[in-house]
């Protein structure tokens, strides 16, 4: 039995998490005694995290993909199986910038955050998280990329307003 390519992506993008805030957490607490803020997005001293030709393709895409949903979403007329496929369209996308992203460490450690918001906000829209509906993992996508806008010099990326 073969394992599930995105539990391997999830676990692949949890550890690599680990071993980043490792790092950036011991090197924080030493030089500035920081602690729990070092698992929050924040800017790159003040300025925002510089991207790459293949990130900024797979969250234009997501914001495509979530801007072309929007309507349905907000007058509750995207059905169960419309959800999954937006979920199936996250979950591509970010294993497209799992794989082909190169970002620099810290940078890599932000983007990361996002992804898990962009996951948790794909499973709750696959029905994967019974105690939330649907559209709540819509929300929870569109506030990952308002994050990935404030945090990320994109300059091709459009927020979505709603």
């Amino acid at each position: 039995m073969y394992p599930n390519p995105r539990a391997v992506i999830l676990a692949l993008i949890l550890g690599a998490t680990s071993l980043s805030f490792a790092g950036v957490s011991l090197a924080g607490e030493t030089a500035h005694q920081h602690g729990a803020a070092e698992h929050e997005l924040q800017l790159n001293a003040g300025e925002k995290w510089a991207t790459d030709a293949p990130l900024r393709k797979a969250m234009g895409a997501l914001n495509g993909a979530m801007q072309a949903s929007l309507p349905a979403i907000h007058d509750h007329q995207l059905d169960d199986a419309q959800y999954e496929q937006l979920a199936v369209r996250i979950n591509d996308e970010v294993a497209y910038m799992v794989k082909h992203c190169k970002l620099e460490p810290e940078a890599d450690a932000q983007l990361h955050l996002i992804i898990a918001e962009l996951l948790a906000g794909a499973d709750s829209m696959a029905g994967k998280t019974p105690d939330q509906a649907r559209r709540n993992g819509a929300v929870k996508v569109l506030g990952a990329l308002q994050s990935y806008a404030e945090y990320f010099a994109d300059s091709s990326f459009e927020t979505i307003q709603h």
